[in-house]
Formats: C-alpha cells, sequence, structure tokens
C-alpha cells in the first residue's frame, strides 16, 4: 500500500483518487479552497444555482466506469438527462439551426430545413470523416497513456491514420476543404474553442468532436453538472479518501530525481511514495517543483514553447420573469458575431477582450437549479484572453464595463435580459486564476494550437520518479471525458497496492 497525496479535489484529482483508493492505496486530497470540485461545481445565490464550469456531460461512459469499479452504478446516484435538442446555433444574417440530440438523420433535416440539401450532404461528410478520425486515434492516442512519439510511429497502420488524422491540416482548412457552408463552417471553428484553440491553428483532428457530441449525446445532471463533483466526492470518502479543505501545496517535496512528499502552507512537511497533481501543469513544473529538479527540465521547456490556452469571461444571470417578458430558448445557445475571425485575433494576437463575441448561453430546464417558479438560471460564456497583467490584458479592472456590453448585446438580440434581470455576477479569467489556480485564467491549460500540441501537455506519469499529473492540461487534454479518462490512466499507470 502506497502513501498517495493528491494536489487538488476538482474532477481528475478525485476520479484518480476513487480509483487509487479501490486499488488498495491510502490516499489524501490535499485543496486550496473549501470545497471540492475544482472548476466543475454547481454554485447558488439566492434563488438562482448555476453550473460555473462545465455545463455540459458528453461521454457518459467515462463516468458510468469510473462508478461502476468503484461501488455503485452512476445511475444508482445521479440523475442524468438526454438535452434534447442538444444544440441551438444562431447567426448575425439572421439564420439559426437546431441539433437534435442523438440522432444525425434528424440533424441532417435540420441543416437542410436552414441551409439546403447540399448543406446537409456535407455535414453528413463530416461526420463520416470525424467518425474516421475518432476510430484512428480513440485507442492509440486519447485511451493511452502517452509517454513518447514512438509508440505510435510504430504502429502497422500510421500511414492510414495519418490520413484520416490529417495532423498538419488545421481544423479550419479542413472545413474549407469539404466546401462547408459558411454556417456550418462557423460551428466547426467553434470545436477549437472547446480547447482553448484558434481554428487556423487547431489541428483537424478536433473534428472528432462532431462524432463524439452526435453519436455519444449532450446530458445534464439533474441539480446541475456540479452534483458530479459531489458525488465523486463521497464515492472517494465511501473509499475511505480523505480531504484536506483550506489546504494549500506549496512544494513537491524531491530527493535528487525522487518524490518524498508535500509542504503545505506553514512548513509542515508529508511524506509521500507517490504525489497526484490535478493542479495546471504550468504551476506544478514552475511554482511546485525546485528549479534543480533535473528530469522536469523536459516538461517545463515543452510548457514554454506551447500557446497558452484562451481564458473565458462568465455572467452568471438570474432572471425573473415577473419583470417582464420569457424568451423561450433551449437548454444549450450559441449566437455567432458576423465575424468570427475577429474574435480569435482579438484574444490570441491582439490580446484584448473581444469586441463582438460568440455568446454561449445555457439556460438549465431544471427546478433543481432555481428556488421558485418563474425564474431562470442562465450560465453565459465569451471567449477572452488570458490575464496577463504585464504583457496582455490586465483582468483586474474593467470587468463591470464588459458585461454590462454583454447584457446589452443580448437584448438586442431580442433575449429580454435587462428587463428580468434579478441577479447578476460575473467571473474575469483572473477569478479563475485565484480560485482555480489556473495561471492566467486559462481553461485547458495548453492550446492544441499546433500539430505538436498533443505532445506539448504534461505527461500523465513525470519523469520525476513518483509525480503523476491528472486533469485537463495534462494528457489526453481538456473537458470532462478526458479528465475522467486521464484519472484513469494514472491509476492504472500507478497500478494495485
Amino acid at each position: 500500500m502506497a502513501q498517495i497525496s493528491v494536489i487538488g479535489a476538482g474532477i481528475g484529482g478525485m476520479s484518480a483518487a476513487a480509483r487509487l483508493a479501490r486499488q488498495g492505496h491510502d490516499v489524501t486530497i490535499y485543496e486550496n479552497s473549501e470545497r471540492s470540485g475544482g472548476k466543475c461545481r454547481t454554485e447558488w445565490f439566492g434563488d438562482y444555482g448555476f453550473d460555473t464550469g462545465p455545463s455540459l456531460l458528453t461521454l457518459p461512459a467515462v463516468y458510468r466506469d469510473l462508478f461502476i469499479k468503484t461501488g455503485k452504478r452512476l445511475e444508482h446516484i445521479l440523475e442524468l438527462t438526454p438535452v434534447d435538442p442538444a444544440f441551438s446555433y444562431h447567426f448575425s444574417d439572421g439564420k439559426s439551426v437546431t441539433f437534435p440530440n442523438l440522432s444525425n438523420p434528424k440533424t441532417y433535416l435540420e441543416i437542410e430545413k436552414s441551409f439546403g440539401s447540399t448543406a446537409s450532404q456535407s455535414w453528413k461528410k463530416i461526420i463520416t470523416r470525424s467518425e474516421k478520425m475518432w476510430e484512428a486515434s480513440r485507442e492509440s492516442f486519447v485511451e493511452s497513456e502517452l509517454k513518447s512519439i514512438w509508440p505510435l510511429l510504430k504502429r502497422k497502420n500510421l500511414i492510414s491514420q495519418i490520413g484520416e488524422i490529417a495532423p498538419f491540416t488545421s481544423l479550419r482548412r479542413l472545413s474549407e476543404k469539404l466546401d462547408l457552408d459558411p454556417h456550418l463552417r462557423m460551428i466547426i471553428d467553434r470545436y477549437a474553442t472547446y480547447t482553448g484553440s484558434d481554428p487556423r491553428h487547431a489541428p483537424a483532428v478536433l473534428l472528432t468532436i462532431a462524432f463524439v457530441e452526435s453519436t455519444f449525446g449532450a446530458w445534464h445532471i439533474k441539480g446541475g453538472i456540479g452534483q458530479l463533483s459531489v458525488a465523486i466526492e463521497q464515492r472517494c470518502r465511501d473509499l475511505g479518501v480523505k480531504f484536506e479543505f483550506n489546504t494549500l501545496v506549496s512544494k513537491i517535496l524531491t530527493n535528487g530525481n525522487l518524490v518524498t512528499g508535500i509542504e503545505i502552507a506553514g512548513g509542515k512537511q508529508i511524506t509521500s511514495d507517490i504525489v497526484v497533481a490535478n493542479s495546471d501543469a504550468e504551476y506544478v513544473y514552475n511554482q511546485l517543483l525546485d528549479k534543480k529538479v533535473s528530469n522536469a527540465k523536459g516538461e517545463r521547456r515543452k510548457l514554454k514553447v506551447a500557446t497558452k490556452s484562451l481564458a473565458g469571461f462568465s455572467l452568471l444571470l438570474g432572471l425573473d420573469n415577473s419583470k417582464g417578458d420569457s424568451v423561450p430558448l433551449n437548454h444549450h445557445n450559441v449566437y455567432f458575431p458576423k465575424d468570427y475571425d475577429a474574435e480569435f485575433d482579438q484574444i490570441f494576437t491582439q490580446k484584448v477582450p473581444v469586441s463582438d463575441p460568440t455568446i454561449y448561453l445555457c439556460a438549465p430546464k431544471d427546478e433543481l437549479m432555481v428556488k421558485s417558479a418563474g425564474k431562470e438560471s442562465w450560465f453565459v460564456l465569451v471567449n477572452a484572453p488570458r490575464h496577463e497583467p504585464e504583457t496582455g490584458w490586465d483582468w483586474n479592472h474593467g470587468g463591470d464595463q464588459y458585461a454590462k456590453m454583454i447584457i446589452q448585446k443580448m437584448d438586442s438580440l431580442g433575449l429580454n435580459v435587462s428587463s428580468r434581470l434579478d441577479f447578476m455576477n460575473y467571473r474575469t479569467p483572473a477569478d479563475l486564476e485565484r480560485y482555480a489556480m489556473a495561471p492566467g485564467g486559462s481553461i485547458y491549460g495548453t492550446s492544441s494550437n499546433s500539430a505538436s500540441s498533443a505532445f506539448l501537455r504534461a505527461r500523465n506519469r513525470s519523469k520525476v520518479k513518483g509525480l503523476f499529473c491528472v486533469g485537463g492540461s495534462a494528457h489526453p487534454g481538456g473537458g470532462l471525458p478526458l479528465v475522467g479518462i486521464s484519472a484513469e490512466l494514472v491509476a492504472n499507470a500507478i497500478g494495485k497496492a
């Protein structure tokens, strides 16, 4: 039995902890904040509950696997409901399209209604291509520990897989080659933002998101996606995992290139055989590990050259329909600007807040996320530049004005926010940096803005012996499904007691 210290009670850290405790290890999680969940949490303000991180669950099989392998099945604890329709997309020219959940044929019909038969046929090609990409990358990359590029290069079907994945083709370039309708091209572009990236540079393999969403569906958890965090914390406790909240880990202790434990704020040292870091990899390697640890130099070099992911500016809006007319909305809604490229230019090149941002609006039809009838909890997210006071944008200032601008835009879209506004809060990238320990407020650590980006993420098994990395900044990447997979990879790498 190993003594294992987990840094961070995010989804990745807790998922790894549950699996490790089930394997017979003695596990303690040290969390800087007062609660679990990391970025994945449902927060309440008066009558309104908000998912302030992930607001959508895809690939629920990842968490079904976690729960069934550590105790009671997921469905015995949480109520998962398919979100239908999955997404509603709105464009600046007044056109819109709705994507039904778990039905490609129905999606093709909706596209044909909105943009014609040629556009519908093009989307069929997208789904076919994305399925081939998923099959080519799933086992060899997503579900495998990525120790180096060499095992991938030795695969017998390497040439055909490279042809399917098109590693040196950008997501934007692929959609141009497939001659997509401009509206559908914007939807494809949006998939790059799922990893905090620019579609003009992100690899085409991100097209797999189209297949994953359409095949495995969009799901909601009754009471909020943050209930997943609550359930995983309880599963950890049931398995004997200990939690130390309000406890900042200040150092990862080493002897040469071997981890020996952690040090928490105040100087107390805790001996550990293994440390699992659910913190942002940049923070782990540049702040927690001593610069003298030679085996960490390679990871530091990778993190230095990797492009950091974009950040997010979010609004939490509590609406009272007794104050004004309600507006019928679906659960997940996206409002695209006229010039999508300008958004990525402002974020990645100019490093300024987007003047006309894409608006993602989550309006859950969940009575457990409001305390009285006639009220609605809206979570609004727009892409934003990182918090970089010295070299980019300083998000310590101007957040209130930016929030007002977004609300004005929503009003202009006919969403009738101002007249019904009962509660409003906003979160800047600087806020995300503070409470989630995410440098610059980068949602996903590093972006996918190059063909080599996958290899610039932190390895699950560090070259510093006894150190393992889990979560969105580690392999295989960000988002609830990949974070859950990273936890499984780490638990399998450590092995049973």
